[in-house]
């Protein structure tokens, strides 16, 4: 046998009389279909996630059901869509997990361990946090100020100033007097004949003899 989990949401606007005949009505369906109903889970009226119908709640009920096969499932599903009081539904079938999931649920050993681990967490010691250590700042980089290199000064000299007595003629240069001619430098009674360079040498030529 499989086991299979029909869950759907009634119309909250409903009277509780006619929200009793919905869940008979598919109760009574399942059976008819050969299937073994295992569990009917009550779960009332429950906050939705979005708004359907112009609803922002439901009534919430699951079915749990055993069948020989997934041929049940058909009818079900055809007969909540063309029903008005349905918002919406949902079937599954359930492997040996969520069978022993439902099985300890329903014996209340799901909400047991719930509470446990919520006391093991209440009396777990919260952590000390680490105090940060303070991390050092390093110093902004100054950079050095420029050096002013002063402009160079010119000099500025005042031009000399030329009169006509420190000017220089050609005259006073060189004079007429001045002026060597080649009789100056050269006259004849300077200049040597070969004999009067050789006479005196041979005369003493003579005298060590």
């Amino acid at each position: 046998m499989r086991h299979y989990e029909l869950t759907f949401i009634v119309d909250p606007v409903l009277s509780h009389e006619e929200i009793q005949s919905v869940r008979q009505t598919y109760e009574d369906q399942v059976k008819k279909l050969g299937s073994n109903i295992i569990h009917v889970d009550d779960m009332g009226l429950k906050q939705l996630a979005y708004p359907l119908n112009k609803r922002n709640s439901g009534i919430y009920y699951t079915i749990e059901f055993e069948a020989e096969n997934g041929e049940v499932i058909a009818p079900l599903e055809l007969a909540m869509r063309r029903d008005e009081r349905i918002m919406r539904f949902l079937s599954i079938a359930l492997d040996k997990f969520g069978v022993k999931y439902n099985e300890d649920k329903r014996n209340g050993l799901i909400r047991k361990s719930q509470r446990m681990r919520r006391k093991k967490s209440d009396n777990v010691t919260p952590m000390p946090t680490p105090t940060p250590t303070p991390t050092a700042v390093a110093e902004p980089v100054v950079a050095p100020k420029p050096v002013e290199v002063a402009a160079p000064v010119e000099v500025v000299t005042s031009p000399q100033v030329v009169t006509p007595a420190d000017v220089i003629t050609t005259a006073d240069v060189l004079t007429t007097a001045d002026v060597l001619t080649t009789a100056d430098v050269i006259t004849p009674a300077d200049v040597l004949t070969p004999a009067e360079v050789i006479a005196p040498a041979l005369e003493a030529g003579t005298e060590e003899e």
